[in-house]
């Protein structure tokens, strides 16, 4: 082999007797093997010719499996018949004759049972294929519950598992009102009107000191403006048997005789427009004067208590620039009837009051909370008040009544004696509003009467006064009876209306604070600022003689719930609407807001008053 070339190995394979093929692969086991079938063609062809394996392999290497059963790529070296004319079995496979087989077809179509399975199969294959790719975001979409925005979410919120941990009573409903209290026919229209907040006091024990709720604080100071006799204190107020009870002490502290609370809402829960509805038992009994217990709302940008945030701000209501925003409603001495047929311990001058702060007269540029008037002017902004009720003693022979009632403006500093009244700014000429039967009614006709007091340098008077169920006192029967307000805020259309006892006592519409040319201010609005709550327990010589002889302490006023509601066209819950912003504006001077000891705007805080444009003559 080691002068064969490839070309003998070859001439020896295909003459070899002994190549293996499926002919003879059988046999050749058994026969012994000649020197040309050590190893095939191909397998031979692997080792050189200088190759250390040449000598051994044709010397004594016995054949492999694989040279065994290795066919030659040469089918006519298996012994198999190539001619044309051999007929084999699967010939018609491979080579179809449609005249031939034209019998065998039998022709046919695809509507087979084994075609419709087929067909059955592709069309289910492409719906679930369609149904995942683009059914199941889809039903996915309009099927999947909602989570709740009531709940937490991720850091501190919901969990791994998708969890959601309790986070108690917190919401602006209380999970303890009543389900038929979530709605309620309004007392105007008879419209039903849907729940926004309510808080019914049923958990024992809760406090009120800063942080401790999320929509009240209690007050911590002294209530100068009306000469209090009593320190505010958040100690006073907790819950108990199913109410809220603030209560009025002997106690002394930080030099006054008595201790008592109020709390607030302020900048924690506001509303614009609506009912509010509240169940009380007032303090003391029926027949001893000196106890002043109210609940009230205020407009955001005055906080009760805090001086300075209230200097010029409360309890204006007024969108116009014209005299009505000047300090003492005039402007170099005119008009005349805002100089005479006012008030005869003042000179009868008719206002003494510190002009509108934040008014729409403010010059452009100026800090102002804003919005801004189609025509560039500001919009005039203050802290206006309305009173559920300010409870009062009085008569001969003594009965409890309410008085009720919305303070659009009195003095900043001072309230007078007749604070329970509704006050008016600016002021009418003479004090005397438009009082006809179109502007007002008396639905109470045996209860409710207008108060005679007409108004002073401080404040307008337009008030309703209402004999009260003389049961609904702390000791004298220990009833709860309801006192609310329902408003629509605004000028057309807009009106007060106040409840006592579960019914609606008087109406107070719009039109009574029309414009008034005698004294040349135009037309006040009712108050369409952001409201909160507040409530409180007092006492003062200003609203009255105090009969410290035979008040009891302690005194307590019983709150059993709060509830306010809204007409489902018109919700508008919150402190900071866009269209009367309060956020940036309280952010801003802060420490007016927070700081009791700052009485005043310009003098304590030292912050400038906005300039005028009215009052000097231009921007």
């Amino acid at each position: 082999m080691a002068s064969a070339g490839p070309n003998a190995q070859r001439r020896a394979y295909a003459n070899s007797p002994d190549s293996p093929s499926s002919l003879n692969l059988l046999a050749s086991q058994s026969r012994p093997l000649g020197p040309h079938a050590l190893r095939t063609p191909a397998s031979a062809a692997s080792f050189p010719e200088d190759s250390r394996y040449t000598s051994f392999a044709h010397a004594s290497m016995p054949p492999s499996i694989s040279d065994k059963f290795s066919l030659s790529p040469d089918p006519a070296s298996w012994g198999a018949d190539l001619s044309p004319d051999y007929r084999e079995q699967d010939d018609e496979l491979h080579n179809p004759d449609p005249r031939r087989d034209r019998k065998s077809d039998k022709g046919g179509h695809i509507f087979t049972g084994r075609g419709l399975v087929n067909l059955g199969c592709l069309f289910i294959l492409a719906a679930g294929i369609l149904t995942l790719f683009a059914g199941y975001p889809l039903i996915s979409f309009f099927y999947k519950k909602r989570q709740s925005a009531q709940g937490g979410f991720n850091l501190g919120g919901i969990n791994a598992s998708g969890q959601v941990p309790s986070m108690g009573n917190w919401g602006l409903i209380d999970l303890h009102t009543p389900s038929e209290s979530h709605t309620r026919a309004d007392y105007v229209n008879g419209k039903n009107w849907q729940l926004v907040f309510s808080d019914e006091f049923n958990v024992d024990g809760r406090t009120f000191w800063p942080g401790d709720d999320p929509y009240w604080e209690a007050l911590n100071l002294h209530y100068w403006q009306t000469n209090n006799m009593e320190w505010l204190d958040p100690s006073a107020i907790t819950t108990k048997n199913g109410s809220l009870q603030i209560t009025m002490t002997a106690q002394p502290k930080n030099g006054l005789n008595y201790t008592s609370g109020m709390m607030t809402s302020w900048n924690k829960f506001c509303f614009t427009g609506g009912l509010v509805e509240t169940s009380v038992v007032l303090p003391g009994i029926n027949n001893v004067v000196g106890l002043w217990p109210a609940i009230w709302t205020m407009g955001n940008l005055g906080r009760a208590g805090y001086g300075a945030s209230l200097d010029g701000m409360w309890p204006y209501t007024y969108d116009a620039c014209d005299v009505g925003t000047a300090p003492n409603q005039t402007k170099g001495g005119l008009p005349i009837a805002a100089t005479e047929n006012g008030d005869a311990q003042y000179g009868d001058v008719l206002s003494y009051l510190p002009g509108q702060r934040l008014s729409r007269c403010t010059c452009p540029g100026s800090s102002h909370p804003g919005p801004v008037h189609q025509d560039g002017t500001y919009v005039g902004r203050s802290a206006p008040e309305i009173d559920i009720f300010e409870a009062q003693v009085t008569g001969q022979p003594l009965l409890g009544q309410v008085s009720q009632s919305s303070q659009w403006a009195v003095s900043t500093l001072l309230e007078s004696v007749m604070r329970v009244l509704r006050a008016v700014k600016p002021f009418n000429a003479a004090y005397t509003w438009i009082n006809t039967s179109s502007t007002y009614s008396i639905k109470n006709t045996t209860g409710t009467f207008l108060n005679t007091y007409k108004g002073g340098v401080y404040q307008q008077a337009a008030s309703g006064v209402t004999v009260n169920d003389q049961t609904a006192y702390q000791l004298s029967g220990m009833t709860y009876a309801t006192y609310g307000i329902q408003y629509v805020p605004g000028f057309d259309d807009a009106y007060i209306s106040w409840i006592a006892g579960g019914e609606l006592a008087w109406t107070l519409d719009v039109a009574s604070m029309a414009a008034d040319t005698v004294v040349e201010i135009s037309a006040r609005p009712i108050p369409q600022e952001p409201m909160y709550l507040i409530m409180n327990l007092g006492m003062s010589t200003n609203f009255g003689l105090v009969d410290l002889e035979h008040i009891v302490f302690p005194s307590v006023m019983y709150v059993d719930y709060i509830r306010v509601y809204q007409d489902p066209d018109n919700v508008n819950v919150g402190c900071d609407p866009s269209d009367f912003p309060t956020a940036a504006y309280i952010n801003e001077y802060i420490d007016a807001y927070t700081n009791p000891n700052l009485t005043t705007w310009k003098d304590d805080f030292g912050q400038p008053i906005p300039k005028n444009k009215f009052v000097e003559g231009g921007c």
